[in-house]
């Protein structure tokens, strides 16, 4: 009884220490972003920063605009989600609603598979096989462009919004199906008409973090995408995000304490934000779902 004791004691110990440790990490992160981005900053005011249209702190003539980084990021974003949000429900709901309890044991790890290619290699399957396709039969396609970057990234991320969406499908009460039923619903009505809006917290959540994920993304848009930081809302022209910036500069051809390098941090403390507000906004839809089919 008292190794039992002393067992579960150690293991309290541990988890609540890998949770100080995950804290203390975050705390690291976001203070080494605060302070790196401070001396940026004093130089350049944040309304400069978050106003001005052009982009180009590696050129003579100088400017420190986030918007052409932030306007590449949503265009391939965007693009990212309109692919992956129909399908990746689509996905979801055959799998928890029409496929066999056999074949969806078999098929979801594989689609999840998906999730496990390194994304430089979806990068150059972009630049390789997808663009020269768009360049076919779309006049005026650039060599590096936001669609083939956000028609990838839809790709990479089905996996992701599919598992979660499917796992809150699956969660749906067994009674509220057999209830559809015996009022006389089709399987379709029940999947889209009863099922879905009872699943819509998780499944709204699930969009929201592929967003964040596409935000995120580094490899595919540095690659498919371009490195041209321009303000501009056309799918075909070549663009560049936040994170192929950070990798740009990153490579180590600017200086180390340079303004210029230390547009990195003015930039990651950004896409943080974004990501921060992001991660907060599906954790209120999630509660307030839950609370109004509670």
């Amino acid at each position: 009884m008292v190794k039992k004791k002393i067992t579960e004691r150690v293991i309290e110990v541990l988890l609540a220490l890998s949770g100080l440790i995950t804290i203390l990490i975050t705390i690291a992160i976001i203070w080494s972003l605060i302070t790196e981005s401070f001396g940026f900053f004093k130089v350049v005011s944040i309304w400069s920063f978050l106003t001005d249209t052009e982009w180009t702190p590696l050129f003579s003539q100088k400017h420190y605009g986030i918007l052409p980084l932030l306007s590449g990021t949503f265009l391939t974003t965007a693009i990212a989600i309109i692919i992956a949000g129909p399908l990746g429900l689509v996905i979801a709901v055959y799998l928890s609603e029409y496929a066999p309890r056999s074949f969806r044991a078999s098929i979801k790890p594989a689609l999840e598979l998906l999730a496990a290619v390194p994304t430089v290699v979806y990068g150059f399957f972009a630049l390789t096989v997808v663009t020269p396709f768009l360049k076919s039969f779309i006049p005026g396609m650039e060599s590096f462009n936001a669609l083939s970057a956000g028609l990838v990234m839809g790709i990479m991320i089905i996996p992701f919004i599919s598992s979660l969406s499917e796992d809150a499908l699956y969660a749906v009460p067994k009674s509220l199906r057999e209830a559809s039923y015996g009022m006389g619903a089709t399987r379709f009505q029940t999947a889209f008409r009863v099922i879905v809006p009872a699943a819509s917290s998780g499944i709204i959540v699930s969009v929201i973090l592929g967003i964040a994920r596409a935000i995120g993304e580094t490899m595919i848009v540095a690659i498919a995408a371009g490195q041209q930081p321009i303000l501009t809302l056309d799918p075909r022209k070549g663009v560049e995000t936040v994170t192929a910036y950070i990798v740009q500069v990153s490579l180590g051809d600017v200086p180390h304490g340079s303004l210029e390098y230390k547009t990195i941090f003015a930039a990651g403390i950004t896409l943080f934000v974004l990501t921060f507000i992001l991660n907060n906004i599906g954790h209120r839809v999630k509660k307030k779902y839950e609370e109004k089919y509670a």
